[in-house]
């Protein structure tokens, strides 16, 4: 109970940065989706989010406005990648479902790993699957850069699975993440495990660029 899963991402409009958290705020029975803002992680501001876009959980901000609008990345009906648009930071109305699982290794649910990651090719979302047996799983989808709602490309495999060692806890049989980062041309992957402790991956931007980018020539 209380904060869980926060996604923080460094948000820059106009030239100026702040940093943006997005978490879940749960008493055990019900819970909110809430906003936290910084700027030097000392002082925080917290809001509550509303509007009929933000009645589920796993919502994650783009690190920037597109054509003058705040996204974020979300959930809806517990199972589907949604995208949202608002003008508003704190009321999001509408929004477009982008990805359902339909894979064997995810068909029971999908949702993000945290904000997506803006490249050159794209926008990089990283994200969590539930497939057999509630095993979770990380994969990748590409979203084009001027129109998010575009889904170029997604992996056909599991991007990171977790390891024998790595099944056994609070939660088992299960990775996660809520956000990642471009550090020296690798996407650096902080990850828990099962509930139980944290470890960290990695992968070269271009690697995984053009295993995405591949799939787009081969469909």
């Amino acid at each position: 109970m209380g904060m869980e899963d926060a996604r923080f991402v460094k948000f820059i409009d106009k030239g100026k940065s702040k940093y943006f958290g997005t978490y879940t705020a749960y008493n055990g029975s019900a819970f909110e989706t809430r906003l936290i803002e910084t700027v030097d992680f000392v002082n925080f501001k917290i809001r509550t989010m509303h509007g009929k876009a933000v009645s589920d959980k796993g919502k994650a901000l783009f690190p920037r406005k597109i054509n003058g609008k705040y996204v974020m990345i979300s959930r809806q009906g517990g199972e589907k990648i949604s995208i949202m648009f608002s003008k508003n930071l704190y009321f999001w109305e509408d929004y477009k479902n982008l990805q359902i699982p339909l894979k064997h290794w995810k068909f029971l649910q999908i949702g993000n790993c945290g904000s997506p990651i803006e490249t050159e090719k794209g926008w990089i979302l990283l994200t969590h699957t539930v497939g057999p047996l509630r095993k979770y799983v990380m994969s990748a989808c590409l979203l084009d850069l001027h129109d998010p709602t575009n889904v170029l490309s997604s992996l056909n495999e599991p991007l990171l699975v977790p390891k024998p060692d790595e099944r056994e806890g609070y939660v088992p049989n299960v990775i996660y993440s809520c956000g990642a980062l471009i550090h020296n041309h690798d996407i650096i992957i902080p990850y828990a495990m099962s509930d139980s402790a944290s470890g960290f991956a990695s992968i070269p931007v271009k690697r995984l660029l053009d295993r995405l980018i591949r799939n787009i020539d081969e469909s």
